[in-house]
């Protein structure tokens, strides 16, 4: 590493001692929780000082590596269209901006059917402006948008903008037909909401102090915030309130969840005296959604997606409850489990349902004839070898087919009509990626065996031009947590890490949902461990011959940085270079403390340490509480960002500064990239914003990867 004539940030250390089932533990950097504290401040600007001067020798293979990716880019960019009644609505990001614009062109094809039979607004039918994020920004850089809701009349949209990073969005409602915003804005909404079917009122929902969506507020067109009807409020610290409003027109849904429990209302959204209704109550552990369908002798019912009595989860259906709240038993079965098969949801059409599963760890659609729901249907895989294919948008409920996006690591997303009687594609859109030919890259499935035998899967994605025969570097990246998934995504930036001879490893550990419910069940709580070792397992088998065993770096954000928190403690030798983005790595001391956002919710994922055996789970791979001895320690990237509502800036800092303290010689080979402006949980916002961070990642990287750094890709 080229020498700087600078030296790390020291944190003063001041005692403080935690006390819990008569474990003492020591926290010597507790003091820098006090984030407004003008100590704490002038800290994290050291440490941000610290990292722009450690790395400013690397600042031309940046510039290569920004200019490479944002060239696979294209200028301008349109999304694919998706149609409501009357107009087909699509964004646009502009030449050199980076944010996007909302347009809508008229329907022509829908005209002769319509009640309307002249476009809204100026009437000329198109192309209209409805909301350009750009002219959103108020200096800080950073806009992000979250909800963008167009009503069922086409008259209004209700959207919603957060300009720190903290993940609170304020909620405004446009006319579209003079482009004017109301004069009422909701200060403080979260991300889901639902147009009532009649267009006069918005349903939103709000968090508290600690970022848990509690409440469903209702609000109606044209009156005060301060007269918004309060629909729905969650007392349980672990639930979270989401609402939507399904595209048949029919009641809307409402839902609370924990992390492994969900209970769903249903509600007519057009009467203003109506309550919602519970579709089969709450139990511990059982976990289903609804989907309103209309079938095929005109009645309606609930689809649900559920775990009651099912692992992977099985389809069943309920009736609308009118009047009362229901329970379970009056559920019917419609298809059972599949063990192989993690139902994950439905979305119910005029004719048709789609069913969104995992089968043997891909993405795949099954699509069912409302009238033959237990019959085979038809699957649909990805187009893509080691790709993913999901639903895209789509509003209106009585089309004949559905959009559907497909997408690889190196294959740019392909929009695709795919009819609902026959499954049959039909290509109406691919993202441009100017430049870039996924031809020469390689990608393929393995899976490296875990220490208790368990078989880890691992994407991996090279050049073709690079061998798998033990001598190139490798960049491994993993998450592991909530049973999410990280699809494989197209991403401008990867090649230029396969472009010098780098072979890219997506380990798809236990605690992520890559192999169903079963896969995360055995990777949280007490089994939390199997998601560590199963990282360096995979790192492991590629060292076997595969890769370079010298030459290994590893990435992950959040729970992910966690992840690489704990290898970078328990495998130090396993790694040139780990990189933990926003580390959750103070485990054991959030999940003590109730006022930090989020914590509570958390509880069902990794323990309640008030509980001793749970504390002790998490004390044992906490990172911040197992700091490792010195000598022989990886180089070391951590990131923060002083607004992250999800991972507060102090504990990355805290465990920076533990790190420091515990190894001198060391210290330097440690990086900390604390982000003190606007900036969110996953970087900087905005499509060249977010590149020119990735360019800064994958440099610190290669160089410890020790690749052919400025060959030409």
């Amino acid at each position: 590493m080229r020498p700087v004539s600078d030296t790390p940030p020291e944190a003063a250390q001041r005692p403080f001692e935690h006390t819990e089932h008569g474990v003492v533990r020591p926290d010597p950097y507790h003091w820098l929780r006090d984030v407004d504290s003008p100590d704490v401040l002038a800290h994290l600007a050291a440490e941000r000082a610290w990292y722009d001067s450690a790395t400013g020798h690397l600042r031309s293979l940046v510039e290569s590596l920004r200019a490479e990716m944002r060239s696979r880019v294209p200028a301008a960019d349109r999304s694919v269209r998706w149609r409501h009644r009357h107009f087909s609505y699509y964004t646009l990001l502009p030449d050199g901006r980076e944010h996007s614009q909302l347009f809508r062109d008229w329907n022509e094809s829908v005209a002769e059917d319509s009640s309307v039979s002249t476009p809204p607004g100026d009437g000329s039918g198109g192309p209209q402006l409805l909301l350009d994020a750009n002219l959103l920004d108020d200096g800080s850089g950073f806009v992000e948008l979250g909800t963008t809701l167009v009503s069922p009349d086409e008259r209004w949209l209700a959207w919603s903008v957060d300009l720190v990073g903290d993940e609170v969005y304020s909620l405004r409602f446009r006319d579209l037909a003079s482009g004017d915003d109301l004069d009422e804005m909701v200060p403080r909404s979260y991300y889901t909401g639902a147009w009532s079917p009649d267009s006069r009122h918005f349903y939103y929902t709000v968090h508290d102090e600690a970022y848990r969506p509690h409440e469903v507020w209702r609000h109606t067109l044209g009156t005060p915030v301060a007269s918004d009807v309060l629909v729905l409020a969650e007392p349980d610290e672990r639930f979270e309130l989401g609402v939507r409003a399904p595209r048949s027109g029919g009641p809307l849904v409402l839902w609370a969840e924990s992390r492994d429990t969900r209970e769903v209302w249903v509600l007519d959204g057009a009467d203003d005296t109506a309550v919602p209704r519970s579709v089969g109550g709450r139990r511990k552990g059982v976990e289903y959604h609804a989907e309103p369908a209309v079938l095929p002798d005109g009645s309606t019912c609930l689809l649900l997606v559920t775990n009651d009595g099912a692992t992977e989860f099985r389809l069943a259906g309920a009736p609308v409850p009118l009047g009362a709240d229901q329970d379970h038993t009056t559920w019917w079965e419609i298809r059972p489990e599949d063990p192989v098969e993690r139902v994950e949801r439905v979305d119910a059409f005029a004719t048709h349902a789609v069913v969104s599963l995992r089968r043997h760890g891909r993405r795949t659609l099954r699509i069912l004839p409302l009238d033959d729901l237990t019959g085979p249907g038809v699957l649909v895989e990805p187009a893509f070898p080691t790709g993913t294919l999901e639903l895209g948008r789509n509003e209106v409920f009585d089309a004949p087919f559905v959009t559907v996006v497909d997408e690889s690591y190196v294959q740019p997303p392909v929009w695709s009509d795919l009819d609902l009687a026959t499954g049959a594609r039909t290509e109406r859109h691919r993202q441009a990626a100017p430049g870039h030919d996924p031809a020469p890259y390689l990608c393929e499935l393995r899976s490296f065996p875990a220490p208790d035998g368990t078989p880890v899967p691992a994407t991996l994605i090279r050049h073709r031009d690079t061998p798998l025969d033990g001598t190139a570097p490798a960049y491994v990246y993993a998450y592991g947590a909530y049973e999410a998934v990280e699809e494989p995504e197209w991403d401008p930036a990867l090649p230029s890490l396969l472009d010098r001879g780098v072979v890219f490893a997506h380990a798809h550990v236990r605690g992520g949902g890559e192999g169903g419910r079963q896969w995360w069940l055995d990777g949280r709580l007490e089994h939390k461990q199997n998601t560590f070792t199963d990282l360096a397992a995979v790192a492991d088998g590629l060292a076997g011959g595969l890769v370079d065993g010298s030459r290994i770096v590893t990435r992950g954000l959040s729970a992910g940085g966690l992840l690489q928190g704990a290898v970078f403690t328990q495998r130090p030798d396993r790694w040139c270079g780990v990189v933990a983005e926003v580390p959750f790595v103070d485990v054991v001391s959030t999940m003590f403390d109730r006022s930090i956002p989020l914590t509570v919710t958390e509880w069902d994922e990794w323990g309640d340490p008030h509980r001793r055996e749970e504390f002790d789970w998490m004390r044992a791979y906490s990172p911040y509480d197992n700091i490792p001895p010195a000598g022989g320690r990886p180089d070391l990237l951590v990131t923060g960002a002083l607004h992250d509502p999800r991972v507060m800036v102090w504990e990355p800092a805290k465990w920076v500064a533990a790190l420091r303290a515990s190894d001198p010689a060391w210290s330097p080979r440690l990086l900390f990239r604390c982000e003190l402006g606007a900036g969110a949980h996953t970087g900087p916002a905005g499509r060249y914003a977010h590149l020119d961070y990735q360019a800064e990642v994958c440099a610190w990287a290669l160089e410890r990867l020790g690749a052919n750094l400025y060959a030409d890709p």
